[in-house]
């Protein structure tokens, strides 16, 4: 059974039902939620969002952006000390071009040189801001793929259907759509009453420690914790998707933690002619053999974000297998059909990923030479931590693996900085240590809010819906039959800049309201030949507008 066919796999399940004459209950929708008081505005908006002209607008907008090489590493120094940055005040100087009523209107405070941050004030300074943000850096681009591009990786090149390039999708067409979006806003005269506040980091794609960390701090300090009325950050793979029979919306409210767990093995080198039973390499082995032998357990549960997602589905998509649209929708009263749900949605190795924690062996390293015994042998293990574990679980997990190995080897231990080797214990065979690998591990993002009274959810899926149906009359995706959208809340991929913004509100989303049509993509993120379908930035375009509008006219707080 396969349930995640697509390329954003990594929050996407999908698939539906036809039974329990109350299923629509297990996943309600929220209907349009169209501008009210700002309709003059959004009417005239929505008129130009549909014209050729517009998306030519658009298209050239974010080829510039892309055109601008703004490439990062993972090995890079500090802003004063690595000239690779410098690249992005060119990135800036085009954003002013670009933009002109953003950059005479809006605020602009630059954070640790390359940050950006736009203060758009709003009249009522009552109402938290509505804050927004997207990333300007990009992944590299192997120069020995050059020649299997379409066209060049940063020539930005618009052929009337998609703009080329890397960053087109991830993330540039969301700095330009956010950027875009109140740039038209300004044009047609909009004065906000709720504040916006836009934020764009320069290193989210290794790890953010000098973009949206910076920007985390400085937006502490200005406003406090839990300042903001929401936040809508990228949403990688989490867009809009057609899979099996319906047309979904997929907002990430979550995110798995990350952690790197090091194994050291050192044993006494030596000739390799008078060789140990085991050599340090040989002990690594049968550690790791044990980790890849006793994998996390995995739950699915009533209270997690996959099994809500799992319901909404159940509930909505029409080509759902009738056996797991019956386990589904049972198992919300039923343990025995949540025990039947889990087994077959668990027959998806992808699905069974995002509900536990996962373990993967991706380095290992030991040995000089190969007559040299190797003294040292080192492996790193990485793990995405379930939404309802954590870190210290997972080191728990490693820990009750690795002691009994490291006992019959005749190997002293030391996990996470404590020693558990006992004095009489006379280790002869060499030590192994446990360690973090990097910095301190990312722990499960805190999950959003999702209920009927969670206001900034509703409101965002009231939005997508709008946004969405504004789309179809006179565009290239209009079709009959994906005029109807559901909002299905999912998991994120993990990793995006939001989890240094976690302090500022509870309400986060990983969303990017980008479809790409009923055509095949051109091409995916990070790899050869991406890019952004046009009429799909307009789409993002457009649910960002919407979304000014409606926060700006809501009764959230």
């Amino acid at each position: 059974m396969v349930l995640f066919a697509t390329a954003s796999w990594y929050c996407c399940l999908i698939r539906e039902s036809s039974h329990a004459p109350s299923r629509a209950a297990l996943c309600p929708q929220t209907s349009p939620l169209v501008p009210q008081a700002n309709a003059g505005v959004w009417s005239d908006v929505s008129k130009a969002f549909e014209t050729d002209t517009f998306i030519d607008r658009a298209a050239d907008l974010l080829g510039g952006a892309v055109r601008v090489p703004t490439e990062v590493y993972d090995e890079m120094g500090s802003i004063s000390e690595d000239a690779r940055w410098e690249v992005f005040a060119s990135l800036h100087e085009y954003l002013v071009q670009a933009f002109p009523q953003i950059h005479t209107t809006l605020q602009l405070t630059k954070v640790n040189t390359h940050g950006l941050v736009y203060t758009w004030k709003g009249s009522d300074e009552v109402l938290k801001p509505l804050f927004l943000t997207a990333h300007q850096d990009v992944v590299p681009v192997n120069p020995d793929t050059y020649d299997q591009w379409v066209y060049p990786p940063f020539s930005g090149h618009y052929d009337g259907t998609y703009v080329w390039g890397r960053g087109s999708e991830d993330d540039k067409s969301g700095l330009v759509s956010l950027m875009t979006a109140v740039e038209v806003l300004l044009e047609h005269g909009f004065q906000p009453k709720r504040s916006v506040i836009l934020a764009f980091g320069f290193d989210e794609e290794t790890s953010g420690m000098q973009g949206a960390l910076a920007i985390s701090e400085f937006l502490l300090s200005k406003y406090g914790e839990n300042a903001f009325a929401m936040l809508v950050d990228e949403g990688g793979g989490c867009m809009i998707e057609k899979q099996y029979g319906a047309l979904f919306a997929l907002p990430a409210i979550a995110e798995k933690g990350y952690m790197d767990i090091r194994i050291d093995v050192a044993a006494p080198g030596g000739h390799s002619s008078v060789p140990p039973a085991h050599t340090a390499i040989g002990m690594l082995a049968e550690i790791l053999v044990q980790y890849e032998m006793h994998p996390f357990e995995v739950k699915l549960k009533r209270d997690s974000p996959m099994y809500h997602h799992a319901q909404c589905l159940a509930t909505y998509a029409p080509e759902l297998p009738g056996l797991l649209r019956d386990a589904v929708l049972e198992s919300a009263s039923s343990d025995k059909a949540l025990r039947r749900a889990q087994d077959l949605l668990f027959e998806d190795g992808v699905f069974k990923a995002l509900v536990g924690t996962t373990q993967a062996v991706d380095i290992i390293g030991g040995g000089v030479k190969s007559n040299a015994l190797p003294e040292n042998a080192m492996a790193l293990i990485n793990h995405r931590i379930a939404t309802e574990s954590s870190a210290a679980s997972v080191r728990e997990h490693a820990t009750c693996i690795v002691k009994p190995v490291a006992e019959k080897l005749k190997l002293s231990l030391t996990a996470f900085g404590v020693s558990l080797t006992g004095a009489q214990d006379s280790p002869a065979h060499g030590v192994v240590t446990l360690s973090d690998a990097w910095d301190p591990a990312l722990e499960p993002a805190p999950i959003t809010p999702t209920g009927p009274d969670a206001a900034p959810f509703q409101l965002l899926a009231g939005t997508i819906k709008t946004a969405h149906q504004s789309r179809r009359s006179n565009t290239q995706l209009a079709s009959s039959k994906d005029s109807e959208i559901h909002v299905i809340p999912s998991l994120g991929s993990g990793n995006t800049d939001t989890h240094y913004y976690w302090k500022l509100t509870p309400h986060i989303f990983r969303y990017s309201h980008y479809y790409s049509g009923a055509g095949p993509r051109a091409s995916g993120m990070h790899t050869v030949n991406e890019a952004c379908l046009a009429e799909g930035l307009v789409e993002m375009i457009t649910f960002l507008t919407a979304l000014i509008l409606n926060a700006d006219e809501s009764d959230i707080i």
